[in-house]
C-alpha cells in the first residue's frame, strides 16, 4: 500500500513538473507587419491617431507621411522621459532642470513647469499624464506618489511613503503603477488606493500593459506573461526575428521593435 501511495506521488510530482515546463514553454507567435531603416537615436512609439514619435539628437519628433513636426529646447538638457498617452497634451520631463514640458499636437509649448520654484518644492523623477489636468508625480522629498494640477499649480499627495526605491514605472489616466528594487509590483489610483499585485520575474526591459499583464525582456528574449489566467505562473515567450533589440513597445496588439538601425512592427494576439 505505502508502495503504490508512492509511486502516486511520485507520478503526481512528475506530471505537475511537465505542466509547469509546458507552461513556461508557451510561446506567441508574431505575425511581421513591416520593416524600416531609421535613423533616430530613441524610437518611443505610436499614439490612436498613427503618428510615430521619436528622439534625434535630443529634439522630439512626430511623423506620419508627409506631416513632421518637432520640439527643441537646448536649454533645459536632456529628455528624460516623454508620456504621449494623450496626443493632445504630450508631456516631456527634463530631470536634470526638474522640469515638465507640456506640448499640443503640433508639439508648440503649451506650458512650461519648474517644481523647483513651486510654493511646495518637488523633486520629480518619475511623471506622467492623469486626468482632469493633472499629472502623475513621484516626489523624492517625502518618497510619495501624488497628482500636480498645472492649471491652478497645485501638489497634493496620494499614497503613503514608499519604502523601496523604484525600479521601473508607468502611467495612465488612472493609475501609477511601479515595480521595485525587489521586483515587487504595485499600482495606486487617483484616490489613494495602493494594490500589491504580485513579483515579477527578473527583467532587462519591461512595459507594463494593465493591472494584470506585461511584456518583458531577459537575454534578448521577450515575454508576456497575464496574472489573472487560469494559470497565473504561465510566461509566454514572443516568438520574433530579431536576436538582439534595443527597446520595445506595445500598442493596439502591435509590437514594435527597435534596433540601432530599424524598427519591425509585428501583430500579436495575446492570450
Amino acid at each position: 500500500m505505502k508502495k503504490t501511495v508512492r509511486k502516486i506521488l511520485i507520478l503526481l510530482f512528475i506530471a505537475c513538473s511537465f505542466s509547469a515546463i509546458s507552461a513556461q514553454n508557451q510561446k506567441i507567435k508574431a505575425s511581421l507587419i513591416s520593416n524600416f531603416i531609421v535613423d533616430i537615436d530613441t524610437f518611443l512609439g505610436y499614439d490612436s491617431f498613427g503618428f510615430s514619435y521619436y528622439i534625434k539628437n535630443n529634439v522630439f519628433k512626430k511623423y506620419k507621411g508627409n506631416e513632421i513636426f518637432e520640439y527643441k529646447n537646448v536649454s533645459l538638457g536632456n529628455i528624460t522621459k516623454v508620456d504621449i498617452l494623450n496626443p493632445l497634451k504630450i508631456v516631456l520631463f527634463y530631470e536634470d532642470f526638474n522640469t515638465v514640458v507640456l506640448l499640443d499636437n503640433q508639439l508648440n509649448k503649451m506650458t512650461e513647469i519648474n517644481f523647483s520654484q513651486n510654493n511646495t518644492p518637488i523633486v520629480v523623477p518619475a511623471i506622467g499624464m492623469s486626468t482632469q489636468n493633472q499629472l502623475w508625480i513621484f516626489n523624492t522629498l517625502n518618497q510619495q506618489i501624488g497628482l500636480f494640477d498645472y492649471l491652478k499649480n497645485e501638489y497634493k499627495t496620494v499614497s503613503t511613503p514608499l519604502t523601496e526605491a523604484i525600479k521601473y514605472y508607468h502611467t495612465d489616466f488612472n493609475t501609477f503603477f511601479w515595480i521595485d528594487k525587489k521586483n515587487n509590483w504595485f499600482s495606486c489610483d487617483i484616490f489613494g488606493k495602493t494594490t500589491a499585485l504580485g513579483k515579477v520575474p527578473d527583467f532587462d526591459k519591461i512595459e507594463i500593459l494593465n493591472d494584470h499583464q506585461y511584456i518583458f525582456s531577459k537575454a534578448n528574449l521577450l515575454y508576456f506573461k497575464d496574472i489573472s489566467s487560469a494559470n497565473s505562473a504561465t510566461v509566454s515567450e514572443i516568438e520574433i526575428l530579431q536576436k538582439s533589440f534595443d527597446k520595445f513597445c506595445y500598442k493596439d496588439q502591435i509590437l514594435s521593435i527597435f534596433t540601432t538601425k530599424e524598427i519591425t512592427n509585428y501583430k500579436i494576439v495575446t492570450p
